[in-house]
């Protein structure tokens, strides 16, 4: 993505048109899932029994059950047995509950000559949000995400569909089921932060995982760049990265915030009493930190750099920037986002911050902020001014 040419001044107000493709939210149940954009609700209770099939001929089915097993073991198998799967179960445990992997491998019933691949997840739900029956029984979640054999993006699509549920609201900034399955967090390692004399804690697989999930979800956005949906394949894609990094990156901008706010004299900064300035003069700390990165792209695949690798490396192309400028800012409590061209092959940043500058109106009234070039906060090019061709993405 091309560096800035013109500047706009400091009082260019830009239109951005946001689309929200939001995740499906169990109001009854607490859990969430972030569907592709061509699933549809296709059957079930609305309740406790949900279905969705894809245009590709995928299915996804959802089902909590309460009583009914002893164990997320027990369902599993149970599920196994009615299917007539002839897949494995692995168990492992998922941030704190206890879970098993399914590998599905059965014949549609409905059609003998039709074998049916995928994925299938039994989970327990939050003890903390969901009280016992009177038995003391807690629900449980079977999830199962299946279609034809097909080509390896469409393998990696069940994949996807699985891993972006979350069990609970303790989940939804948590790496997914599948990618904890995959790339178990392990012990935390110390690493250095890039421009700093910080090091922060890890998990010592968190930057494989990181990638691997972007590298999966690069091969799923490809799948919707010709259709009408691309937008919202696009926002999808941008969501599962930032939920997978979310807790991976906690210590790093905990201790990023520490420096930025101390303002000690090395770095030139006093302490501001006043709480938007404050934010402002945080934000520009930020920005200016991975201004400073090393650009990079792949021209092969994603341009995005996974956010560990980038946070201790200090490289990355502009959304790879943008992205965790704005989860920097978000662990702040300063609420932020990301604005991507398709047309333009560019990424910004974007906060609800206070002062002159280069923003949009909509709820809140969001600056700008240009990670490649070394320019203030509130400045944007010229040339990539139409609001026409910017798409909002906002996580929160």
């Amino acid at each position: 993505m091309k560096a800035m040419k013109v500047l706009l001044s400091f009082i260019f107000i830009i239109n951005i048109l946001p689309l929200f493709a939001e995740p499906l939210n169990s109001p009854t149940w607490g859990f969430r899932i972030d569907l592709p954009p061509d699933y549809r609700y296709s059957g079930g209770d609305g309740k406790s029994r949900f279905s969705f099939t894809s245009e590709t001929g995928l299915a996804l089915d959802l089902a909590v059950y309460r009583g009914n097993y002893t164990s997320v073991e027990a369902m599993a198998s149970d599920a196994g047995r009615r299917l007539g799967n002839k897949g494995d179960n692995s168990s492992f445990e998922y941030h704190g509950k206890k879970a098993v992997m399914m590998r599905l491998d059965f014949t549609d019933n409905a059609d003998k000559n039709s074998r049916k691949t995928g994925w299938g997840l039994s989970i327990e739900m939050a003890k903390s949000e969901m009280e016992g029956d009177a038995s003391g029984s807690l629900p449980l979640l079977l999830a199962l995400s299946y279609g034809p054999e097909g080509d390896n993006s469409l393998e990696l699509l069940k994949l996807s569909v699985l891993d972006s549920l979350s069990p609970s609201v303790a989940e939804n900034r948590y790496p997914g089921p599948v990618s904890d399955f995959s790339y178990p967090r392990g012990e935390k390692v110390k690493k250095a932060l890039a421009g700093t004399y910080l090091d922060a804690q890890f998990g010592e697989s968190d930057a494989e995982a990181a990638q691997a999930l972007i590298d999966r979800e690069f091969v799923v956005l490809k799948r919707y760049a010709a259709s009408g949906r691309w937008q919202e394949a696009w926002i999808r894609f941008y969501r599962a990265i930032y939920r997978d990094s979310w807790e991976r990156l906690i210590d790093a901008s905990f201790q990023l915030e520490r420096l930025w706010n101390v303002r000690s004299p090395e770095i030139g900064r006093t302490v501001n009493d006043d709480i938007d300035a404050q934010n402002r003069d945080f934000a520009g700390l930020a920005l200016e930190w991975v201004q400073n990165f090393i650009y990079e792209r792949d021209l092969m695949g994603s341009d995005f750099v996974n956010l560990v690798t980038a946070i201790q490396e200090g490289r990355g192309d502009c959304d790879s920037r943008a992205m965790l400028w704005s989860i920097i800012l978000a662990q702040s409590c300063i609420p932020a986002g990301i604005m991507v061209s398709r047309d333009y092959s560019h990424a910004m940043g974007l906060a609800d911050l206070k002062g002159p500058g280069a923003r949009f109106p909509g709820g809140k009234s969001y600056m700008v902020a240009e990670t490649t070039a070394h320019v203030s906060i509130g400045m944007i090019d010229r040339e990539r001014s139409d609001i026409a061709q910017w798409l909002a993405v906002m996580f929160e």
